[in-house]
């Protein structure tokens, strides 16, 4: 299954996620935008978490704790994002909140990247040279470009004209940022990585890797078809290419195919349009969002700052090696995760706390671990800087941060008057201009290991990364959650090997998937999301309860129904009943990585 399957879960909801590798790489998986309030355990990533081995698997167990809006998951380690592996989630607000637009009558995913003609591995053993062409396909929803004769399929988005429909749009890609837009429709924006926006009324919008956002579009034109295009920033792709991807808006009982050219753009190259747009996406400090009260109760209006981050994103050669670095440190995977190595030794042997600057470049370019120390609620002002040719975009796990500030050239203490205090936006993903900064204010009142990174995978492969390490001295678990039962062990705290053909009962509980398909099957039925069988109904749900955990003995994959009623749909299926499931629940997911990773051959 190319994208991976829908997860649809509702504010606080628990979100089980069976994972089976069946490739012949680790793998872990993360889930960009998600908060993992107090549990950074389940973060996977390689500071967090060991990774699952071929032949096995593993159940992430998160919860979606007082947070709405769009996401989406993929594989974090190895390079394995290039080979697909990616899928939606969608966190829907509680039935008790009201949304700041009227229901829609469906929602549709737009996982949108640029793509390799190469496999990964091909690609990822050329990275050490540096002599890796840019990506050369842009898919939407693992299909080509509509009416491109090498694309094998397209695709379609049914609507009903007169309908308004909530279409959510992530850049799954790699290293293009692309302008979305709809042929003679304009998009009014509603919703960014967990936020509510004031409403604008777009022609087109620039969607940044790594960045989610929602639109509303209504379908107020005669019935026909259209063109939906994603065209990349800073290229000079033309209409007809690959990189250009374009997939249809169908009405119902159209029999008029899209006509004439594809909707302009902005020139790709017009970084000021970019630049502008993305300060004018302000915060609606007035709604409701995960919780009742409005959003702008939390604000940075007048916060003290108690540290400043700087860092550099540039590039350097370490060891004879081409390498990204982060205020010249190129970041060195340890083969123990930190925060296994935190929570058992202290850190010792691993990683040495601040051993590098958190607000200047070492003189010399190295590679080593760079973990940060952060104050714990210490209000935190991290200024990204962008040394590169290149669009970047950089993601904190754990947090939503403010974005106050983006400029050109260099930043300086005097940049900060130019910050927007009032209403920016608060989101995970922020994009930094080539030769420019942005300026993000973040509370870390969540306690754990943290990665900050570079969402260009060619980048965060080649070491623009580090944690942020945020510790809280009480044990309480209520403050931070414990290690799982199923914990994974590595590195340092490798387990003793059991005896030949003999099962150790005190392993670690991943376990071999005897029925998973091999990485040659494709098996396209498998389920997206199945909800506890006691899960309470609409009508029982109660807003001061606490959030539903799983049941003990919650079906395996093999047990699922496929007449549950919530079993998610197909990424490009609309869902208006989805839209709001009125209940909290746990939910169960399966994902067989073997069916995500596929070629542009079978697009």
């Amino acid at each position: 299954m190319f994208p991976g399957p829908l997860i649809n879960a509702t504010t606080n909801d628990v979100v089980h996620v069976n994972v089976f590798n069946d490739l012949d790489d680790p793998l872990l998986f993360t889930w960009n935008g998600i908060q993992q309030r107090l549990d950074s355990w389940e973060d996977g990533v390689s500071g967090t978490n060991c990774p699952i081995q071929p032949g096995r698997n593993w159940t992430y167990e998160f919860q979606t704790k007082d947070q709405i809006g769009t996401f989406f998951y993929f594989p974090s380690i190895n390079f394995l994002k290039a080979g697909g592996g990616f899928g939606p989630i969608r966190v829907n607000n509680r039935p008790v909140i009201s949304v700041p637009f009227p229901k829609p009558e469906a929602e549709f995913d737009f996982l949108i990247g640029d793509w390799h003609s190469s496999s990964y591995k091909d690609i990822r053993s050329r990275l050490d040279a540096s002599d890796v062409l840019p990506p050369d396909w842009m898919l939407i929803n693992g299909k080509g470009p509509y009416m491109n004769n090498l694309s094998l399929s397209y695709e379609t988005f049914n609507v009903t004209q007169g309908k308004t429909y909530l279409l959510r749009i992530s850049n799954v890609g790699t290293a293009w940022s692309f302008n979305f837009r709809i042929q003679n429709h304009q998009m009014v924006l509603a919703e960014t990585e967990g936020s509510y926006v004031n409403q604008i009324e777009l022609e087109s919008l620039d969607v940044h890797v790594g960045q989610s956002y929602s639109v509303l579009v209504t379908a107020n034109q005669s019935a026909a078809d259209y063109y939906i295009v994603a065209s990349p920033k800073m290229s000079n792709a033309t209409n007809n290419n690959t990189l250009v991807g374009v997939a249809v808006l169908h009405y119902d009982n159209s029999t008029t195919p899209a006509t004439g050219s594809l909707p302009s753009g902005p020139d790709p190259f017009d970084l000021q349009f970019s630049i502008n747009q993305a300060k004018s996406i302000r915060w609606n400090l007035t709604t409701g969002a995960a919780r009742p009260n409005p959003q702008g109760t939390f604000n940075v209006k007048n916060v003290a700052i108690s540290e400043t981050f700087i860092f550099q994103a540039s590039t350097a050669v370490v060891d004879g090696l081409y390498r990204y670095t982060v205020n010249n440190v190129s970041y060195l995977t340890p083969n123990t995760p930190l925060k296994l190595a935190d929570y058992f030794s202290n850190g010792t042997g691993v990683y040495e706390l601040d051993a590098y600057s958190k607000n200047s470049s070492n003189v010399n370019a190295v590679r080593g671990v760079f973990v940060a120390s952060a104050l714990h609620k210490g209000w935190t002002e991290i200024v990204l800087k962008n040394n590169l040719d290149i669009i970047d975009t950089w993601h904190l796990d754990g947090y939503s941060f403010f974005v106050v500030g983006i400029g050109e050239g260099e930043w300086n203490p005097e940049s900060r008057s130019s910050y927007n205090l009032n209403d920016p936006v608060a989101r995970s993903t922020v994009q930094v201009y080539p030769g420019g900064w942005s300026a993000v204010y973040v509370y870390p009142d969540n306690p754990g290991m943290w990665n900050l990174r570079s969402q260009n995978l060619q980048s965060w492969y080649l070491g623009e990364e580090l944690y942020v390490r945020v510790y809280d001295a009480d044990p309480n678990p209520a403050k931070e959650k414990p290690p799982p039962q199923n914990l994974l062990l590595c590195g340092f705290f490798q387990p003793s090997p059991p005896p030949l053909n003999e099962h150790n009962p005190n392993a670690p509980s991943v376990s071999p998937a005897p029925n998973s398909p091999s990485s040659k099957a494709c098996k396209q039925n498998a389920p997206s999301v199945s909800p506890e069988p006691n899960a309470p109904s609409p009508k029982a749900y109660n807003p001061n309860s606490p959030s539903v955990s799983p049941a003990p003995n919650a079906p395996s994959p093999e047990a699922y129904n496929p007449n549950s009623p919530s079993v998610s749909p197909a990424p490009n299926a609309p869902s208006s009943k989805a839209y709001n499931p009125h209940r909290t629940r746990s939910l169960i997911a399966v994902i067989t990585t073997a069916l995500c990773f596929l070629y542009i051959g079978l697009h």
